[in-house]
């Protein structure tokens, strides 16, 4: 994969020409056990069923086949990064996503505030979901403690996340989670991956406990669950890849970091879709790529409320007019991993994708959903090609090879 990037780095141009990338997160799902049909499939999109006639569709796989991927290495693959090469933790996003300044040498790490019954068994991950006013209360709870010599600063993200830094001399960030990331258990011993990690292993483990008694009284926010340790990540920035001047537009903190994280100039921006819209349409003449990140498909893939995912689907096929208004010389719609409401969670089934331009060859697909795209030119690929297309339809490629 380096010679992926190596290539787009030798080949790529700089251009006027304007790339959109819409990442409808979760996109993908599961046949509904009644209809047979994905929530794609059962959402009534005719603005994205007619851009698909005049695309070129297919189906990718953010990490490989058969691979579930996390949020993380499914957004590095659509930007063009081979997520088995380039991984980066969920604490370090969720703490650039909130503009924190993380030093070298800090271990940050992904909290959500959960629910515990009265044996310690996880009976909602998300504490319901609390709100960013209620998370804020208890962040500040938590916030300062020092453990060991190692101060933990405690910050709230949105709604039931948090983010936990530890800072201090020698941590490692090669340790287990806390979250077993399902309901039905209890929370998991933070353990040292190897040897070296052993002293960050037992100061996770000592701020959690402390973390729990003082969290005990706050039903349902009632415990804390940490994954995602992780140092901040060094590699070579978009810009210097793709010779992009790259704009990120997400309401969600996560997603802003990992823009922050390849080098995009993450803006401001509302928290609904056409906040986001707006958004686009008031930079549009100041970047030449867009990462426009959608969250309601992937909220409701993991609630399991398949319905609620339908209409998020519809939601934005009303909005993609104001899109397409832009005129974009190559718009991409897709999805970082499939969320099906079937499953509750992210899954490895592969994500359709369709790529809009004037130098498109448009294939045989006359809708957008799973289906379809599986008879799509540009078949089943790595979500890590897509940004070479991209470019080409773009023209913002030159020849390989004499």
């Amino acid at each position: 994969m380096a010679d992926q990037l190596s290539l787009m780095r030798e080949l790529s141009i700089k251009t006027d020409s304007k790339i959109v990338m819409v990442v409808l997160d979760g996109l993908g799902g599961l046949p509904h056990p009644d209809t047979g049909k994905t929530e794609l499939e059962t959402a009534v999109t005719p603005n994205l069923d007619a851009l698909a006639q005049r695309s070129i569709c297919g189906l990718s796989d953010p990490v490989m086949p058969g691979i579930t991927p996390g949020s993380a290495p499914g957004h590095l693959g659509l930007f063009g990064y081979d997520p088995l090469d380039c991984l980066i933790g969920r604490g370090v996003l969720e703490a650039l996503g909130i503009d924190f300044d993380l030093h070298d040498g800090d271990v940050a790490a992904r909290g959500n505030l959960c629910t515990m019954d009265e044996n310690g068994v996880i009976t909602d991950r998300r504490a319901g979901r609390v709100s960013t006013e209620k998370s804020t209360e208890l962040a500040a709870l938590l916030n300062g403690m020092e453990i060991d010599g190692v101060k933990v600063i405690v910050e709230p993200v949105k709604d039931h996340r948090l983010v936990a830094v530890f800072r201090g001399d020698g941590l490692s960030d090669s340790v287990t989670d806390s979250d077993p990331q399902r309901i039905g258990f209890k929370p998991q011993h933070v353990e040292a991956r190897i040897e070296s990690a052993n002293r960050m292993a037992g100061i996770a483990n000592k701020f959690l406990e402390k973390a729990t008694g003082l969290l005990s009284e706050h039903h349902t926010a009632n415990g804390l669950l940490l994954r995602g340790f992780s140092h901040k990540p060094h590699f070579h920035g978009f810009k210097e890849i793709y010779k992009l001047d790259a704009c990120a537009i997400a309401s969600y903190p996560m997603y802003r970091g990992l823009a922050k994280v390849v080098g995009m100039t993450v803006v401001k921006t509302g928290s609904t879709l056409s906040d986001e819209i707006a958004t686009l349409k008031e930079n549009y003449g100041k970047f030449d790529y867009f990462f426009l990140h959608v969250k309601a498909t992937d909220a409701a893939g993991e609630d399991g409320d398949f319905d609620r995912k339908v209409s998020a689907l519809e939601d934005f096929d009303r909005m993609l007019p104001r899109i397409t208004a832009l005129e974009p010389d190559v718009l991409m719609i897709t999805g970082d991993h499939s969320t099906p409401a079937l499953i509750k969670g992210h899954s490895w089934h592969p994500v359709p994708a369709m790529v809009f331009g004037r130098y498109c060859r448009p294939d045989r697909v006359d809708e957008f959903n799973e289906s379809a795209c599986l008879s799509g030119g540009l078949g089943r690929l790595p979500a890590c090609h897509l940004m070479p297309v991209a470019m080409a339809n773009a023209m913002k490629l030159e020849k390989y090879g004499a």
